[in-house]
């Protein structure tokens, strides 16, 4: 299979497989049939690929993202792995909009830990002009001032509610896919596919970067995983910044009895999008508190180089900041090493 289609690479710069299938390009024409090889490597060929695609492209650094949210619960969204939807029978119950000042304290002491990326979390199915949005411009505004990149994911938005985002300084905006066009009807019917998409075209006309990725685990096939990164790396440019995901099964979601996959299949995504988006920041999100320390690193080694990093992820649990710097220091990759000693920490709040 061909796999030739050089944009940015110099023809010296090229590197081939055993098949003389090249990987080292920048590609938006992806097909699914050719992800689908990739992702089906021998894992060892796979890993190999990634690495040296990344390490062409990237130094090994890791971005520590601290997520936080700030509207919890009472979302009109039926996403079946979620506990804030209204439809989930989950313990999880509707909390106010925290208010600008304990927010931008959470930045900072999110700051004061290490990280370099605050990111914030409002559990609706859209933005809605008035109070809470003018809250939300002033928290964005208040995480830049602090010097660190501010990202926000509160679901579908307006153009004009994109521009003003923009004018306050917002780094970037999180919409993810969640799962493959063919298998979200699945996960989700309060909102389609091509919602999604035209909230990732409003964001990025405004001129904020993007941030989409997805979720494995909610019973789609090697295929559907296929599929998803096709949408993403056909994206041009390609999303600044991929979370990959795997499924916390919450009780009391419709997921709930998912089995937790493989590290493996992990693994895989991020070598996969590592070769196909070689410059995205690839996120090692959700699911992490599962993974062993050795599969965390074989996933830094294979492209990863982005992690959500404090003890929570809007409703679930995340490694301690304390063992991610261990973990960081052991492998040798180069993090935000300039913190100060917090006296309190994210958990304690």
């Amino acid at each position: 299979m061909n796999l030739v289609m050089i944009l940015h690479v110099l023809p010296s710069k090229k590197m081939t497989n055993s098949n003389n299938q090249v990987y080292s390009e920048i590609r938006f024409d992806w097909d699914r049939k050719e992800i689908l090889k990739i992702l089906n490597m021998p894992l060892i060929d796979l890993m190999w690929e990634s690495q040296t695609i990344h390490r062409k492209f990237n130094k090994y650094d890791i971005q520590l993202a601290s997520l936080f949210s700030v509207k919890t619960g009472g979302c009109e969204e039926n996403c079946s792995y979620c506990s804030q939807s209204i439809y989930s029978a989950s313990e999880i119950k509707s909390h106010p909009q925290f208010q600008v000042e304990e927010v931008l304290a959470r930045a900072q002491i999110a700051k004061n830990e290490g990280a370099d990326r605050f990111c914030m979390g409002w559990a609706w199915r859209e933005i809605r002009d008035g109070k809470s949005f003018n809250a939300m411009l002033e928290m964005v505004s208040g995480v830049r001032d602090l010097g660190m990149e501010a990202c926000v994911t509160a679901g579908m938005l307006t153009e004009e509610q994109a521009s003003k985002l923009a004018e306050a300084g917002l780094t970037a905006y999180n919409h993810n896919l969640d799962t493959s066009p063919e298998y979200y009807k699945n996960i989700i019917t309060t909102r389609t596919y091509e919602d999604r998409l035209d909230t990732i075209k409003r964001v990025r006309n405004a001129g904020i970067n993007v941030c989409c990725g997805g979720i494995i685990g909610l019973g789609e096939t090697n295929g559907d995983r296929a599929s998803l990164l096709k949408v993403l790396s056909n994206m041009d440019p390609h999303p600044e910044s991929v979370p990959i995901n795997s499924l916390v099964a919450i009780e009391g979601t419709g997921l709930e009895d998912n089995q937790e996959i493989d590290s493996i299949e992990m693994i895989r995504m991020i070598a996969t999008a590592r070769i196909l988006m070689p410059k995205s920041k690839i996120r090692l999100s959700a699911g992490r508190e599962k993974l062993s320390k050795e599969a965390q690193i074989l996933c830094f080694q294979c492209g990863a180089n982005s992690i959500f990093y404090g003890d929570e992820l809007l409703t679930t649990s995340n490694p301690s900041f304390q063992s991610d710097r261990k973990l960081l220091k052991e492998v040798g990759v180069s993090f935000n090493k300039d913190f100060e000693t917090p006296e309190k920490t994210l958990s304690s709040l």
